[in-house]
């Protein structure tokens, strides 16, 4: 029984790493997502942006007014965000990425990332990331949670390529522990009133 289990996430890892099936993949939920973002934050006024594991570029739309800055190792999905969009798109593994462009970041931006990596790269982008806000600047992260309970979500959590989601707990510890944090809301993924995944929304600042 398990191994066409393992077969078929296989499978649906690899579909992923392709532009047009992750697309597709995100489309039903990805305005949901970013819903507690647009409502605690005024985007306007957003000057220069770091999305860090942009993807297929799915975000850049929200700062065509500003100076961005892409980032994702996958180069599938770095070419497709250059075609579609005509912004700066860097293939690189955000671990190690030595960033040498100049000035820092009013806004940098973590969607659905951190729970691909273990703790110790994920502490490693953190840091990072917080190191490249600017004053006054934050760091926003939307990460998925570890359900508690056997439920759809469960099962949805398993399919992800992510191997490392979290608790609220452990998200909580692990943002605290680089970053001032004002803000830290969970929430649901809906579709047809069914929760599909829990959420997180994290803003802070860098430490003092």
């Amino acid at each position: 029984m398990m191994e066409p289990l393992m077969a078929a996430m296989t499978l649906m890892t690899h579909l992923l790493e392709r532009t047009v099936f992750y697309s597709l993949w995100q489309a039903p939920f990805a305005a949901n997502k970013l819903a507690p973002l647009l409502a605690h934050n005024d985007l306007l006024q957003v000057r220069r942006v770091l999305d860090v594991g942009c993807g297929p570029g799915t975000n850049t739309p929200l700062f065509a007014h500003a100076d961005y800055l892409g980032i994702d190792i996958n180069k599938n999905y770095i070419e497709h965000a250059r075609r579609k969009y005509k912004r700066p798109f860097v293939v690189a593994d955000v671990t190690t990425y030595d960033d040498t462009t100049p000035g820092k970041f009013d806004f940098v931006l973590i969607n659905s990332f951190l729970h691909h990596l273990n703790d110790a790269d994920s502490k490693r982008v953190l840091s990072c990331a917080a190191a490249r806000l600017s004053v006054g600047g934050h760091l926003h992260i939307l990460e998925l949670v570890s359900p508690q309970d056997h439920s759809i979500a469960e099962w949805l959590t398993n399919w992800d390529r992510g191997k490392y989601p979290r608790s609220l707990e452990q998200w909580r510890a692990l943002f605290e522990e680089h970053l001032e944090v004002t803000l830290f809301e969970p929430y649901p993924l809906k579709l047809l009133g069914t929760t599909l995944w829990n959420m997180v929304y994290c803003k802070g600042g860098a430490k003092a």
